[in-house]
């Protein structure tokens, strides 16, 4: 879609206000992506999604799971209703806390600990972030550790290269509002600085059983860059700091189906409690050095913190926990109970009856991580042979640590409402500390020989892992500890060829990798991907179509809470061979009308058939798996397509999204299997000057109520319809 020529209008809902030519300026640009640019995407070798800052001022969506269905080949695991802590899968990876993606902010990794804990507890704040690319296949060889599915590097707002600054005030339902605000300038000495605010608060859209708590959340983030790139100077610094902070009353425990019938957007009584603090703190400093036309050479030091604390229902009764509580209540005339409480038993705590003393218990799941280290990058351009050749070459000394010491409560219900009964002693609920360091090597060529560009790439991860945990309590006495190495070389490569009037073919192969965790007995997750397809690019309409085919010679099962599973978080269980292949389509094409008016389509649809290729028993993760059993919350069929009418001072788009049901379980029986879900968003802007401007955005518009998921714990709703009006100014 090409909204350029209605530039004036959309400046009211850019997530950063500065226009893309200051980005080509700012110092470090090029260096912190991966792509570069849409140009730069249409002429890649391999399949690469460039998501600019017009596409997404479209709808400005604070959720990255909204942005990222204009991707193909992504899978959305819905959860909270905003995005808060995503679970994301590209080309049928497991989707669960977007563990088996590699996520960057400005090509750094983001994740709270991407090797010994990959879980993303942390995740970058959208409404702040000016790009998103999206790199799948052998592109994505320069990232890392994972590489079976992909790469999401999220690009934030960058110092503008003039005096420039904006600001966006959003209210509308459910109490909902967000604040953005940036400004920077750089200088004619090449000093420049940015400073940038986001602000996030809402009541939820869900309401809990006799309380007055709201089920919403409260997000505040602070960004300052600080660069110094002389025009005369070969060299340039830029330092970056972030400081993130969120209070949200979410909860990991969903509804029985009975209940979700009757009211989707119910909470039990028991949740009342349940809610995450967190903090994010990260530090950047980059160094960049051109050594002449031909070669630039760059550094990057990074360290990122995070605290988390979710103090959330974690038990019922005798010790029953989420995954047994709805194994028995789906079905009450089924006879069973659980422990010493029958099915009815269970349903009537949830529903407000009064408990034995202490029956309830909640656990402050607590913890702390860091992930740090050190990159650098050398690229080189020349030419040999009536070859062109752009090098790059990578290295990455990396260290993180996920920390766990957690609290046990114990709850008394009584009269429909929690009491505190009795306090457990710190270090309880989990005591243990995870720990790695890796070094990671890339190369990778860029040949361009006329109309074929091939780039072949290698690269190496040595990682080291150990698990040490402690004896209950707080003082921190030895108990076991295992450890883990793993070393890996990754080839691939990829290739495009120009055959005319901007009609290409793009294949590519590569082996792909997952790290097992610190488990000796547990194999890497490994498989050879293979794509092909065609780019088509000309005047206002470009189209892709790639197939795809991931061959697993084991795929992982990686245990966290948020799985649903019935296993010890960050255990990881071998899956055997599966085998995932799909077909993605993309297609834009803006139409003219006259008189300044125009059709902006467009077409994203992704189909996938994954499938275990043996048959096994796992009384932990998987469960029962009969050879041709789906990959969980894999969709067979999604597509989204979006359409509108666009003039000079106004614009009218609608996004159509439809998603598949999926098995939230290998063997998906009635209860483990979502609703297929069409959601409708609008957005209508009004430009009121040239550097004001206005919106209405109806997310859900007709309504729709579906079980979205079935993890962690019960049935879960896609959030309720959503009216928001925006503000914003330039200046």
């Amino acid at each position: 879609m090409r909204y350029s020529r209605h530039l004036a209008l959309i400046p009211l809902i850019l997530s950063s206000g500065i226009q893309a030519d200051d980005a080509q300026l700012a110092p470090f640009f090029d260096e912190i992506t991966i792509i570069g640019s849409a140009e730069a995407q249409a002429g890649t070798s391999g399949s690469a999604h460039f998501i600019d800052e017009e596409a997404l001022a479209a709808f400005a969506y604070s959720d990255v799971q909204q942005v990222l269905r204009a991707v193909p080949g992504v899978s959305i695991q819905l959860e909270d209703g905003y995005g808060l802590r995503p679970n994301i899968g590209i080309r049928g990876v497991p989707t669960d806390r977007s563990a088996r993606v590699v996520l960057l902010e400005d090509n750094v990794p983001i994740a709270p600990a991407p090797y010994s804990a990959s879980s993303a507890y942390y995740f970058p704040t959208m409404g702040r972030m000016y790009n998103v690319e999206v790199v799948k296949g052998p592109a994505s060889l320069t990232q890392g550790p994972n590489t079976i599915g992909g790469a999401i590097n999220f690009v934030s707002t960058p110092i503008p290269a003039m005096q420039k600054g904006s600001t966006r005030l959003e209210a509308g339902s459910d109490s909902t509002s967000r604040s953005h605000f940036t400004y920077g300038k750089t200088n004619d000495s090449g000093f420049g600085w940015l400073l940038e605010t986001h602000q996030w608060k809402s009541a939820g859209f869900q309401n809990i059983d006799r309380s007055s708590n709201d089920t919403g959340l409260d997000i505040e983030d602070y960004t300052a860059k600080l660069a110094y790139a002389p025009v005369d100077s070969r060299h340039g610094f830029e330092l970056k700091l972030q400081y993130a902070q969120q209070d949200s009353n979410q909860s990991y425990l969903g509804l029985s189906d009975a209940d979700f019938d009757r009211d989707a957007y119910r909470r039990y009584g028991v949740s009342a409690l349940d809610n995450i603090t967190t903090e994010h703190v990260q530090q950047t400093l980059r160094y960049e050095f051109t050594l002449n036309d031909q070669a630039r050479l760059s550094a990057t030091a990074y360290n990122n913190e995070h605290k988390r604390s979710w103090f959330k229902t974690e038990k019922l009764g005798d010790g029953t926990d989420y995954f047994k509580w709805f194994t028995v209540i789906q079905n009450l005339n089924n006879g069973n109970g659980t422990g010493t409480l029958s099915a009815s038993d269970v349903q009537n705590i949830l529903d407000g009856a009064d408990s034995a003393v202490g029956a309830i218990e909640l656990r402050d799941n607590n913890r702390e991580y860091y992930s740090r280290g050190l990159q650098t990058r050398l690229d080189i351009e020349f030419g040999t042979g009536g070859a062109e050749h752009a090098l790059e070459f990578g290295v990455r000394y990396h260290r993180d640590e996920e920390d766990r010491l957690q609290q046990d409560f114990r709850y008394t219900q009584q009269g429909g409402t929690l009491q505190l009964a009795s306090e457990l002693a710190l270090g309880d609920a989990g005591n243990r500390v995870q720990q790695a360091k890796a070094v990671a090597v890339h190369l990778l060529d860029t040949i361009q020989l006329g109309a074929l560009e091939l780039t072949p790439g290698l690269r190496y991860e040595n990682i080291e892992l150990q698990r040490t945990r402690y004896n209950n309590g707080a003082a921190r006495t030895f108990r076991d500890q295992r450890k883990n190495s793993i070393e890996v070389w990754l080839p691939g490569v990829g290739a495009s060829y120009l055959i005319d009037n901007g009609l290409s073919l793009v294949a590519g192969v590569h082996k792909g990798f997952s790290s097992p965790g610190n488990d000796p007995d547990v194999q890497e997750e490994d498989s050879v991907n293979y794509e092909l397809g065609m780019r088509y690019l000309q005047a206002s309409l470009s189209l892709e179509l790639m197939g795809f085919f991931n061959d697993y010679d084991n795929i992982l099962g990686v245990c966290s809470a948020s799985t649903g599973s019935n296993c010890d978080p960050g255990d990881t269980s071998n899956g055997g061979k599966a085998t995932v292949q799909g077909l993605e389509l993309q297609l834009s094409k803006e139409f003219a009308l006259g008189s300044g008016m125009y059709v902006p389509l467009s077409l994203v649809y992704t189909y996938s058939d994954s499938e275990f290729d043996s048959s096994f028993s796992d009384s932990n993760f998987f469960g029962d798996v009969t050879r041709g059993d789906p990959i969980p919350y894999i969709a067979e069929n999604q597509a989204s397509i979006k359409f509108g009418l666009a003039a000079d001072d106004w614009q009218f788009e609608t996004a159509i999204t439809y998603v598949d049901e999926v098995c939230a379980r290998p063997a998906c029986d009635e209860f483990e299997i979502t609703d297929a879900t069409t959601t409708v968003d609008a957005v209508q802007h009004f430009q009121l000057s040239d550097s004001i401007g206005m919106y209405l955005r109806v997310e859900n518009l007709l309504d729709a109520v579906d079980i979205v998921a079935r993890q962690p714990y019960g049935a879960r709703p896609n959030k309720a319809r959503t009216a928001m009006v925006g503000f914003q100014a330039d200046f």
